[in-house]
């Protein structure tokens, strides 16, 4: 029988994603995961952060990529 598990889980991370928009401020993705701004920009420069993007003189996220960034800090392995 096929894993529709996963897929629902993706359908429902591509809606948020819609929801949201393509690109995130600093202050929203420092809001969604929970910590300040200053260390997002710690992070930023120490590279172990979500990937950021500039646009002109400001950065920006993709949600996408802070959502892959979350996933892949995680302790423990959820599929088992």
């Amino acid at each position: 029988m096929p894993n529709t598990a996963a897929r629902n889980a993706n359908a429902s991370s591509t809606a948020d994603a819609a929801r949201r928009g393509p690109l995130a401020t600093p202050a929203e993705v420092a809001a969604y995961l929970g910590v300040p701004v200053k260390t997002l920009y710690q992070w930023k420069y120490r590279g172990i952060g979500p990937n950021v993007h500039k646009v002109g003189r400001h950065l920006r996220y993709r949600w996408h990529e802070v959502d892959a960034w979350v996933t892949s800090q995680s302790a423990y392995d959820l599929a088992s």
